[in-house]
């Protein structure tokens, strides 16, 4: 039987009545969300990815750096650690990342005054600007905006707060998540000292 609102001739239908008949043994209940969740961020990622390669030339986890950076506030600069944490990607990935984007001028590499040896990645006027662009895209022509739409205002609450408790339990339990003290900022002042004499990156509105 087909869950309220969804077509009994759709895939994910047919899916979960496969296992259901195939193993009336298990409670499938958290076996089959797990299956929900993957194949919704598969089909989210997917999407984005196109978007980001056809309108912007950018790959989709380069602009989930760029969003990192965008989202902490002035002055914009995060340490490699709290990116790869933020984006869930490894720290030789960062590296790789940071370098494409240093190359398309969208950050810039600062000294970190706290770790010898060590650097901040910051948000240049121009990363700023393009971010902003590709964040306004993103809220205003969301691809998920049909399919959120077919769901009253009741569901799309519930969705979100299921979504945001079941993400920060399970990062409670992973060692490798991100956890908020280390998302601290690095100073107004330390910032400053990597502009130079270009000015300030301008702040604009937050996504």
């Amino acid at each position: 039987m087909a869950a309220k609102g969804v077509p009994s001739n759709s895939l994910i239908h047919e899916i979960t009545r496969q296992w259901h008949v195939e193993r009336p043994d298990l409670d499938l209940r958290n076996f089959l969300l797990q299956i929900y969740l993957q194949r919704i961020g598969r089909i989210i990622e997917s999407r984005f990815s196109k978007l980001m390669a056809r309108r912007f030339g950018i790959s989709a986890q380069d602009t989930r750096v760029l969003f990192a950076l965008r989202r902490g506030g002035a002055p914009f600069a995060k340490r490699p650690t709290d990116l790869f944490r933020a984006t869930l990607v490894t720290s030789g990935a960062i590296t790789k990342q940071v370098d494409r984007l240093a190359r398309k001028k969208l950050v810039r590499r600062l000294p970190d005054p706290d770790y010898r040896g060590g650097f901040l990645v910051q948000l240049t006027e121009k990363g700023m600007e393009f971010i902003d662009r590709v964040s306004t895209v993103v809220a205003t022509e969301s691809f998920i905006g049909p399919a959120i739409r077919s769901m009253n205002t009741s569901e799309r609450d519930m969705a979100e707060r299921f979504c945001l408790r079941l993400i920060a339990t399970l990062e409670a339990t992973d060692s490798g998540s991100p956890k908020h003290p280390s998302a601290r900022r690095p100073s107004r002042a330390t910032a400053k000292k990597g502009r130079g004499k270009k000015g300030s990156t301008k702040r604009s509105a937050r996504a």
